[in-house]
């Protein structure tokens, strides 16, 4: 069992190490002279495993005796036998690691976390608050341009228990001499913490808005100091480049920002509670208010009170701090109040009038300023630091708003021959609404009358706006006088539409009954009637197929795009199949356009015979294809048309002159770049109905699932730009969990995902076991290794922009070639030998596997490894070994495929991973060795899906090759890292290593000792 601790170094940020449970008391460590590690520290490279950092070392002042320090709380441990006495601090060196504070809030289930761990929490959390409450002003810090916290009130209440709270081991780092055995002050370790994690929150939060901020031009009076220094505010580089005359006087212009919220923490602050009193309407009475616009007697009055700031629960009315009351809770109350009110009166004007009373204690408004307190002089008042509490029935979120309530028919026979109108709503209605209650016409006739902005609907106040009112109205009268129910696709872009977008005056909210709703919230898939038998096809459908193409059916008569994202090997095919031939069971709507890879063009004509023998297919490819009018005869006898995305582009003046029955994208993501020619291609083709098939919605950027979803339902998603800064910005940079949880929603009704490793799905398919394939580099491989980083570092480091990402790459890319084998590199043609621990480690593995009997597949990204091995493995293993990739023909890779299926020829099947990655069917192997990491893991699993898919009766083995302490576990761990919050979003590929600093690239692509401890020997 491992503790891991946690403390807050000045300069360096967060510091966690770890105590081994397992280790005895007692130990020959000695004092910090020897700069050797306590009993009981774990190495960094350990405790990196569970959260990945920068190693380092820091000296602590520990609890100790003279066997060594002693164990945490966190550990139980045996009784110490030690001389007794009482402990004494002494400094010891411990490895620890430095990690971004994220890493603590992923705890991890082996470990036991310290109490320090917790309280750095809480220090980030308090953070984290501020920033989003804008307590936040900007200052000059060391020449740099920094946010600072503000901290007043509770806030400063709430500072000064973190630091008095701090446990001993979160300030036990030593900074002071041998003989000074004194730790830092918590409170200034918990106001550093703050200023540095402010300081990145609000940087962060700034680079999340969806407009670029920018400085607006420079008036006459602003220095050019003053423009640097506002720039620095925005970026990363927080550096102000001036001279020291310049930045004093820049410091002296921010003074007075800078005294803003320092001043010292005072016994309590003022506090202030809106009140409703209700009296007697009597219209004779004289005294009666005429700005009492609601008509119930209602006044609004603000109390005054004193809350200590040591007992924030104790709440002093101002008649009982004027009448001395509060003497003996607070120190000088009377003086402090009076002091508060003029604070606070500085932030609310209106507050002024009050204190021209020589006791004052309240503060009556009218209708109005209720309304102004209520929607923003609170707010003002919450942000300055003082205590507000609002009335029981306020709730500032219940607004008027638009209401669409859409009932659907019953799902029974919906997917029937008879169709489903675009248009068959059972019921619709449009209706004003606040918050989630809809109103009665008398309701919306008190709202009208009362022409007031705040008014008490059903107990509870709601803040109106009249004019808002009044266009509503006017829109609920037009859509009422309409009269036409809206249809199905109407019904779902107004639920799914982004609030900036909506072109209603008020915010629209959607309610849905029936299979409309189960669509919206994804269930329809398992609410839709399974489709009936089909005559003629021939295969037998799994439950979930069933649902599929029940549910591709039910949008292709609402004339919605469907995106079938189902795992890899779980049949999109024969579901789209199956689709066709349920719908031409009486008779043919028209051919269907297909477009796939050239490697899957017969796939579907074999698949189509031998599942869908009726469906008549045309495969559109080759030199000898027809064009013109013989293409259109061939086209009008056959229910199928097949062509890849590259004849397609060709051809496109042909193939969009006349409208489809469907365009069906096979492995969807071949448009995942929007600009691209065959991605502009496929927009031209008109259709009724636009499927996509792919395994990998989203491979490396969400904008790849904005392309697919695009051509599906153009418009959907709004314009590139609106989606980038919407959803990919917030998601991929910042992990907004928001984004993506509202990204999802607006495409589940459109996409259709299930997964092999979903019991619920498929509860025949074997097992799949994932192992990470350590190996060893030889003495060959680590000069090679040393002399590259030694190379392309040079170049890195004199090189800038596009060159400086190109050199990244090709560094990257030549590292991964010396761990594969040195001739890779060398380009000598030189024979292969026992000069790579990789191959060395195949052949190892290979040897039990064919010793079983089995088959494997082995993918590697570079074709020239796969040509370098072939030889040697058929030499070594005396056996044929097949080689697919890029320059395979087709009937020889078709032969190949067939071959291998049948149990036939070689048992070791070599794959390049961009020929041999996607489109085949490989159960006969259940080994599968990734020799070269792609870094992408869905191109990966797409890989490995070759042979763990439907028609699989073994457990399927996949092995992935890492040398430790090189590139390929480095990068493979910033990678893991650097996962996705949700599974529509993957890493960047490999495009944000370019962007890593030198000293980042230098540690990346360093070789860690662990690749040679146990060298491989070259003889």
């Amino acid at each position: 069992m491992l503790a891991v601790h946690a403390l807050w170094s000045p300069g360096r940020g967060v510091l966690i190490w770890a105590e081994d449970g397992e280790r005895p008391a007692t130990g020959s460590s000695r004092s910090l002279r020897s700069a050797r590690p306590h009993p009981f520290a774990v190495p960094s490279a350990g405790l990196a495993a569970l959260h990945p950092g920068k190693a380092t070392t820091v000296s602590l002042l520990l609890p100790s005796r003279a066997g060594g320090p002693l164990a945490s709380p966190e550990l139980v441990r045996a009784r110490d036998t030690s001389p007794r006495g009482g402990p004494v601090l002494r400094p010891w060196s411990v490895p620890a690691l430095v990690v971004d504070i994220a890493e603590l809030e992923d705890p991890v289930d082996e470990v036991r976390y310290g109490a320090s761990v917790a309280h750095l929490r809480a220090v980030a959390a308090t953070a984290a608050d501020l920033v989003t409450r804008g307590r936040v002003l900007p200052t000059l810090t060391a020449g740099e341009a920094r946010w600072r916290p503000v901290v007043q009130g509770l806030d400063a209440v709430a500072v000064d228990t973190l630091a008095a709270s701090m446990p001993p081991v979160g300030r036990a780092e030593h900074t002071g001499g041998r003989t000074e055995l004194v730790g830092p002050d918590p409170g200034a370790l918990v106001a550093d913490a703050l200023a540095v994690l402010v300081d990145a929150g609000v940087r962060d939060r700034l680079a999340r808005t969806p407009e670029p901020l920018t400085i607006a031009p420079a008036r006459r009076s602003r220095s050019p100091v003053t423009e640097t220094w506002l720039a620095a505010l925005l970026t990363p580089d927080a550096r102000v480049d001036a001279g020291e005359r310049e930045l004093g006087g820049l410091a002296d212009e921010l003074a007075a920002w800078d005294a803003f919220g320092t001043a010292p923490t005072g016994e309590g602050r003022a506090s202030f509670r809106l009140v409703e009193e209700r009296t007697l309407h009597d219209p004779s009475d004289p005294g009666e208010d005429p700005d009492d616009q609601t008509g119930d007697g209602t006044r609004w009055v603000l109390e005054f009170l004193l809350q200590s700031s040591a007992d924030p629960s104790l709440q002093v009315p101002a008649e009982q701090v004027w009448d001395g009351a509060a003497a003996r809770l607070i120190a000088e109350p009377q003086e402090l109040l009076l002091a508060e009110l003029g604070r606070a009166a500085q932030v609310v004007p209106a507050l002024a009038q009050a204190l021209r009373s020589p006791r004052p204690a309240r503060y009556e408004f009218d209708l109005d300023g209720a309304h102004r307190f209520l929607t923003s002089d609170a707010a003002l008042l919450v942000g300055a630091g003082f205590g507000v509490q609002l009335p029981a029935g306020w709730d500032g979120a219940r607004t008027v708003g638009l209401t669409l309530s859409a009932r659907s028919t019953p799902t029974d026979g919906v997917i029937t021959r008879g169709g489903l109108g675009r248009e068959e709503l059972a019921d619709f209605a449009w209706s004003l609404a606040v918050g989630d209650d809809e109103l009665s016409e008398e309701e919306i006739g008190e709202l009208v009358a009362a022409k007031a902005p705040l008014v008490r609907l059903r107990g509870r106040w709601v803040s109106v706006d009249a004019d808002r009112l009044r266009a509503g109205l006017e829109f609920l009268a037009k859509a009422r006088r309409r009269g036409r129910a809206p249809t199905v696709a109407e019904v779902l872009a107004v639920a799914q539409q982004h609030p900036d977008d909506q072109d209603a005056p008020l915010p629209v909210a959607v309610r849905t009954d029936g299979w409309i709703g189960d669509l919206l919230s994804g269930r329809a898939e398992s609410a839709l009637a399974p489709v009936p038998p089909i005559p003629g096809f021939r295969a037998e459908l799994r439950p979930y197929q069933q649902r599929g193409v029940a549910w591709l059916a039910f949008l292709a008569r609402l004339g919605l795009g469907a995106c079938l994202a189902d795992d890899m090997g779980l049949g999109k095919t024969v579901q789209l199949l199956a689709l066709e031939a349920h719908e031409r069971r009486d008779g043919s709507p028209g051919p269907t356009l297909l477009l796939c890879p050239m490697s899957l063009v017969g796939t579907w004509q074999r698949e189509a015979a031998r599942f869908a023998p009726g469906l008549r297919v045309h495969a559109h490819h080759g030199p000898g294809r027809p064009r013109g009018a013989e293409l259109t005869e061939r086209i009008a006898a056959s229910d199928l048309v097949v062509t890849t995305y590259a004849t397609a582009t060709r051809d496109v003046e042909d193939l969009e002159s006349r409208p489809w029955h469907r365009l069906v994208l096979d492995e969807a993501q071949a448009v995942k770049n929007s600009r691209a020619t065959h991605s502009h291609a496929v927009r031209r083709f008109v259709a009724g109905h636009r499927v996509a098939l792919t395994g990998t919605p989203v491979e490396n950027r969400l904008s790849e699932l904005w392309s697919v979803m695009d051509v599906l339902n153009p418009g959907l998603l709004g314009t590139s730009e609106k989606f980038r800064a919407r959803y990919a910005i917030p998601v991929e940079r910042h992990g907004s969990t928001e984004a993506a949880e509202l990204l999802r929603r607006v495409t589940r009704p459109y996409l259709l995902r299930r997964l092999k490793t979903d019991p619920t799905i498929i509860d025949d398919l074997p097992e799949k076991i994932e192992i990470t394939q350590h190996y060893r580099l030889t003495r060959e491989q680590a000069s090679l290794y040393r002399t590259v980083v030694d190379d392309m570092m040079e170049k890195i480091e004199d090189s800038e922009g596009i060159e400086r990402r190109g050199n990244v790459l090709a560094a990257m890319t030549k590292l991964k070639q010396v761990c594969n084998h040195p001739a890779q590199l060398l380009h000598d043609g030189s024979a292969v030998g026992r000069r790579s621990g990789k191959i060395i480690r195949l052949e190892e593995i290979l040897g039990e596997i064919l010793d079983e009997g089995d088959r494997v597949l082995c993918f590697t990204q570079f074709t020239e490894f796969g040509h370098l091995l072939v030889p040697h493995l058929s030499a070594r293993f005396d056996t044929d070994v097949a080689y697919l990739h890029g320059g395979t023909p087709k009937k020889r890779r078709d032969a190949m495929v067939a071959r291998f299926q049948a149990g036939e020829g070689p048992p070791v099947l070599l794959l390049s991973l961009k020929a041999g990655g996607t489109g085949l069917t490989l159960t006969a192997a259940n080994h599968v060795v990734h020799l070269d990491r792609w870094w992408n893991p869905a191109v990966e699993d797409q890989a490995t899906d070759r042979a763990f898919r439907i028609g699989q009766r073994r457990n399927v083995q996949v092995r992935k090759f890492v040398c430790p302490g090189t590139v390929e576990e480095r990068v493979d761990e910033m990678i893991t890292k650097k996962k996705a919050l949700s599974e529509m979003v993957v890493g960047d590929g490999e495009g944000w290593l370019t962007e890593l600093s030198t000293e980042s690239l230098r540690e990346v692509f360093s070789l860690g000792q662990e690749a040679l401890d146990e060298v491989v020997d070259d003889d």
